[in-house]
């Protein structure tokens, strides 16, 4: 069987280079213009929500889109054609934000000569294209790295939370029972436990409080309480990002050329994914 890279031809490979790597010089601007590319992009759907600006600037509007959506058109065909299985990048998770960015405007095409509850529709698809800023992730190492750390404590975090819910279901029936007979804010153990959310948080919104002495004295307990469960969470994490710039030194920025997979080691010659060679 043929090895990934005599699959591809030399313009391909070169290609592929400069798309999905960031490690020469042509691949930095490729990265840098489609960054500037997508925050574009993004503000100008910001400002196109606001009626006054639109309704003044419309043509300007419109052909911004277009253009936008000409260059992400393009930049979703070369990913596509620069590696040997396509299929595994459009269907991947940026494969299909890419989609999304650029479906709506021609979408838009077909339901242009439609009732108004069809435009309406499209204005709401357009909507849509904000997730083009979520394309900004494999270009950010440290959002790469970040990522990784939510990822390997996302059970120490699940383990925290729900400690943390068990116990505001406790102190909400605690509540209930010490401040339902002469406080009708607490009229039901869901809302004690809405408060005892509420103040856990240190959010304090202050719609229910506590009347009785010793409702107020345990309402003291728990927002006390609160401050020190808010560094647990920040502890758990910073582990695991510390963990992850370790291991992030130790990898390299290539894609691999047959599923466009990143985050191999300085040293691989076969993707980890895939299996084919990088």
């Amino acid at each position: 069987m043929k090895d990934t890279e005599n699959q591809l031809k030399p313009w391909q490979n070169r290609l592929h280079e400069i798309i999905y790597e960031a490690d020469t010089p042509a691949g930095k601007f490729f990265d840098l213009a489609l960054i500037i590319a997508i925050l574009l992009s993004v503000i100008a759907v910001m400002l196109e929500s606001v009626t006054g600006i639109y309704t003044e600037y419309r043509t300007l509007f419109i052909s911004l889109e277009w253009g936008f959506t000409v260059i992400f058109t393009i930049e979703y065909i070369l990913r596509l054609i620069c590696i040997t299985k396509p299929h595994k990048y459009a269907f991947s998770f940026f494969g299909i934000i890419d989609l999304l960015a650029i479906l709506p405007t021609y979408i838009g095409l077909f339901l242009l000569e439609t009732n108004i509850h069809s435009l309406a529709i499209i204005r709401i698809l357009r909507v849509l294209r904000v997730f083009r800023v979520l394309k900004l992730t494999p270009y950010l190492s440290e959002a790469n790295i970040l990522t990784k750390a939510l990822t390997a404590s996302r059970r120490k975090v699940f383990i925290f939370f729900s400690s943390v819910l068990f116990l505001a279901v406790i102190l909400g029936a605690i509540m209930y029972l010490i401040e339902s007979a002469s406080n009708p804010s607490f009229s039901s153990i869901p809302k004690g436990i809405y408060w005892a959310i509420v103040t856990i948080t240190t959010v304090g919104y202050g719609d229910i409080s506590p009347s009785t002495d010793l409702g107020q004295f345990v309402s003291s307990f728990v927002m006390i309480l609160g401050y020190a469960i808010i560094a647990v969470p920040t502890g758990i994490v910073t582990v695991e990002i510390n963990e992850a710039m370790r291991k992030a030194t130790s990898t390299s920025t290539q894609a691999c050329p047959s599923c466009s997979h990143e985050g191999h080691d300085t040293d691989a010659k076969h993707c980890k994914y895939c299996g084919s060679s990088l």
